[in-house]
């Protein structure tokens, strides 16, 4: 078994070293660290190794007080210092960044609490999903959930749970909705829809049926209203919403800090978490979000302020109103990005105003560097750091153009 010591941290959270020229990644690794390691995966360009012995530990390496740790599928971090971790996730947003050629100004961080802070769980069979496995794990509490996601695992047994796929939100913030026993908490689950089979036909122009879901609710209501900054936000158990609330609130003054203007486009809006306090700031208030059933949340939530909403996709929007202006736009996509259409569209649209928020730091480097290259500049880049002694990073981009 080799000896190595480790370089940076990669995005995924594992540490980066060369064995025998190749490069090969050490999950559960700190930067710099002596370790005696096993390769576990070998790749065409990279192997997988595991760590077998700490010859020479971090002093940032601590003891996780998980029990679950390592074997859950969740944290990754948390054998890692709370401050440390914060360093470590700066630094791998920087470095995707640097790799996409912009210049990054010093990183600022938004966050909360290390444990406790986490509202929104999916479990699977009763339990989370063990590492690279299929197996479940029939957690009883998680140090990363808030008090009442922890009270339901605490009090519910395991074989009393939901099977399948089934959704939980539970928050202190929770204002009503949930399960009557429990005011701060719902829990939803996902039942299979029972389709016919069809035969198998050669005909290309057959297209085969999918397998489908709906949601059927085991208490008496799936939706919740949550207070976020003394407004009130409502959404389905099912669909997405934040799950780290008090970065939440936090991350909407930093979009929203410095915004001027009298029309403002908020893009990807989904339930109109952003919207309902754009309005705040602005005239006129344009939603676009292609999901119908967030939309109709979006809709309820900014009962009684004056708004337009487009249920489209954002390319569809940007194709169908290619000359409308604005004075910002915020613009939270999916994982995958903008739309090329949508990118280009801001590019070329001149709107002086910018905030990027993403969950996902390639391709928001990637999106930021068509907007630079189009003669935007990244005055500010935030870490949201939602999700302590995870490897998961998510950002804002504040952008301006002069005109």
């Amino acid at each position: 078994m080799p000896n190595i010591i480790t370089d940076k941290m990669t995005f995924g959270g594992n540490c980066i070293t060369k064995i025998n020229g190749k490069n090969t990644f050490v999950p559960f690794a700190l930067p710099n660290e002596e370790l005696e390691v096993e390769i576990v995966q070998e790749k065409n360009d990279y192997d997988i190794a595991k760590i077998t012995k700490i010859l020479k530990a971090s002093e940032h390496r601590i003891n996780p007080p998980c029990k679950y740790y390592g074997i859950c599928g969740g944290c990754n971090m948390m054998h890692i210092d709370a401050e440390y971790q914060k360093e470590l996730r700066k630094e791998i947003l920087k470095d995707i960044f640097e790799r996409n050629g912009i210049q990054v100004p010093e990183i600022q961080v938004v966050s909360g609490d290390n444990y406790n802070y986490r509202a929104r769980f999916q479990l699977n069979n009763g339990g989370l999903s063990e590492k690279s496995s299929n197996n479940i794990v029939p957690v009883t509490e998680c140090l990363v959930a808030e008090e009442p996601v922890n009270q339901w695992l605490s009090s519910v047994d395991f074989k009393s749970r939901p099977q399948g796929r089934c959704h939980i939100f539970g928050s202190e913030k929770v204002v009503s909705g949930g399960d009557l026993n429990n005011s701060k908490i719902a829990v939803c689950q996902e039942i299979e829809q029972k389709i016919e089979s069809q035969p198998k036909k050669k005909n290309k122009n057959f297209k085969q049926v999918k397998k489908r879901y709906s949601g059927t609710c085991i208490t008496d209501q799936d939706i919740i209203t949550v207070e976020i900054l003394h407004h009130n936000i409502s959404f389905n158990v099912r669909g997405f919403f934040q799950s780290n609330l008090s970065v939440l609130e936090k991350s909407i003054k930093e979009v929203c800090n410095g915004l001027v203007g009298e029309s403002v486009l908020d893009m990807y809006a989904g339930s109109g978490t952003f919207s309902v306090f754009l309005a705040d700031y602005f005239k006129n208030l344009t939603l676009v979000e292609h999901n119908r059933d967030a939309l109709v949340f979006a809709e309820q939530n900014l009962a009684g302020i004056p708004h337009q909403s487009f249920g489209l996709s954002g390319e569809k929007f940007v194709q169908q109103n290619p000359d409308v202006r604005y004075d910002a736009v915020v613009i939270d996509p999916p994982r995958s990005g903008m739309e090329k259409a949508v990118c280009q569209w801001l590019c070329r649209s001149n709107i002086p105003q910018i905030r990027s928020v993403s969950c996902d730091p390639a391709t928001h480097a990637r999106d930021l560097g068509f907007l630079i290259k189009a003669g935007y500049k990244l005055e500010r880049l935030y870490l949201l750091d939602f999700y302590p002694n995870t490897s998961h990073i998510e950002s804002l981009a504040v952008l301006t153009k002069d005109l």
